[in-house]
């Protein structure tokens, strides 16, 4: 059992901690403010390797695994950058590409994800069905060699940077005539798609979106994978990478929180010259979500390694359970650094206020707490099916 980083993956940590930092909480807070994105952050995180590190050598990519991604996404938060598209884009569709498209799609969609000149994102979520599947209402029929799509999706993430989106409808199998889910690589350009941006009350420069789809028309070879036979496994493919990053993204920006706080109750001096982190009211609430965000760590870098070794159903467990982790000791890191710092603590200036909203959505998206309970008494404890 080794806790230990490789020597390149201690590299590749450094690394994007420096880059992360270059950019800083303010940099991603003036984004969100003024409505603009995190352009020049995503491609010089391109241009370095670091958004393809989990994708193949041969398509561009670093070569490595899902635990390469983790740091990306944990060290990039770690310095106030939360990228929510690092988990849709490299974590969830050059996934489901890679594994599971055919060799003509890798070629074609690989190379840009890797250098951050292509962005894809994914519309699984729909109003009614939430993220439950076997419910879905948009609906893929064959229309000669084409493929019609229509449906509605929600909570659909970064429509507006995207060159294509991919859409998770059901088909019908001609064999059984039952309902099957396929994916579908979709232009955010084409005929028949459109979208609204959603009010959400998160900082952040990455958007939500409502997604109409109305009779889009796409060809033959927008379908992930050679037949609908990859529907399932694909859809499948995306999920424990999305949850193991989520989670790291979470346990970044724990430790940012962190940091902000214990620098300031380190230095602020209010009652006879002591520091208020002298004060054990204010330094065992940032003790105790320090070891919660450590604890969720450790649980990340599990799945990411069991994920990488090809164990797939342990990763989805371990997956699960650090998401659930994660999304916790986020909310508890952030809201115990806005009390230590009192009043300055819902201040922007003081850069910790403002990922308020994007943690407590942590412990919500993409899968709720609650499901991941009921994902480990299930599979974990031999309970009943409870929905």
């Amino acid at each position: 059992m080794n806790f230990d980083l490789t020597e390149e993956q201690d590299q590749l940590r450094d690394a994007v901690r420096a880059l992360g930092r270059r950019y800083g909480h303010a940099y991603f807070v003036e984004k969100a403010r003024s409505g603009g994105h995190t352009t020049e952050l995503w491609a010089e995180a391109g241009r370095l390797g670091y958004l393809g590190v989990n994708i193949p050598t041969e398509y561009g990519g670093g070569g490595g695994g899902i635990t390469e991604l983790a740091i990306v996404c944990e060290e990039l938060a770690a310095a106030g950058c939360p990228l929510l598209l690092l988990v849709v884009s490299p974590a969830i569709a050059a996934t489901v590409i890679d594994r599971h498209g055919t060799t003509e799609q890798r070629k074609r969609f690989l190379p840009g994800l890797a250098d951050g000149s292509q962005k894809i994102v994914f519309a699984i979520t729909e109003p009614e069905a939430g993220s439950n599947f076997h419910r879905l209402g948009t609906v893929a029929r064959r229309d000669g060699d084409d493929w019609v799509i229509s449906g509605r999706k929600c909570y659909i993430s970064g429509v507006d940077e995207a060159q294509h989106v991919l859409v998770v409808a059901r088909t019908e199998d001609s064999a059984t005539g039952k309902l099957k889910p396929a994916l579908f690589v979709v232009p955010t350009d084409a005929a028949g798609l459109t979208s609204s941006r959603l009010d959400m009350e998160i900082v952040s420069p990455e958007n939500q979106f409502l997604l109409y789809l109305d009779d889009v028309r796409v060809p033959a070879d927008a379908l992930v994978g050679e037949s609908l036979d990859a529907g399932l496994p694909a859809l499948f493919a995306g999920l424990n990478p999305e949850r193991i990053t989520v989670a790291a993204m979470g346990a970044g920006t724990g430790r940012y929180a962190i940091e902000r706080a214990s620098g300031y109750t380190a230095t602020r001096k209010v009652w006879g010259g002591r520091t208020i982190g002298s004060h054990q009211g204010v330094s065992h609430p940032l003790a105790h979500a320090a070891v919660q965000v450590e604890l969720a760590r450790l649980m990340i870098y599990k799945a990411a390694t069991l994920y990488d070794a090809g164990r797939d159903l342990e990763a989805g467990v371990a997956g699960n359970m650090a998401k659930y982790a994660a999304g916790e000791a986020a909310a508890l890191a952030v809201d115990t650094a806005v009390q230590v710092h009192g009043g300055a603590g819902m201040t922007t200036e003081y850069g910790v206020a403002t990922l308020l909203g994007a943690v407590r959505a942590g412990r919500i998206a993409p899968v709720s707490r609650e499901m991941i309970l009921n994902f480990v008494a299930q599979h974990v404890l031999g309970q009943d099916k409870s929905y």
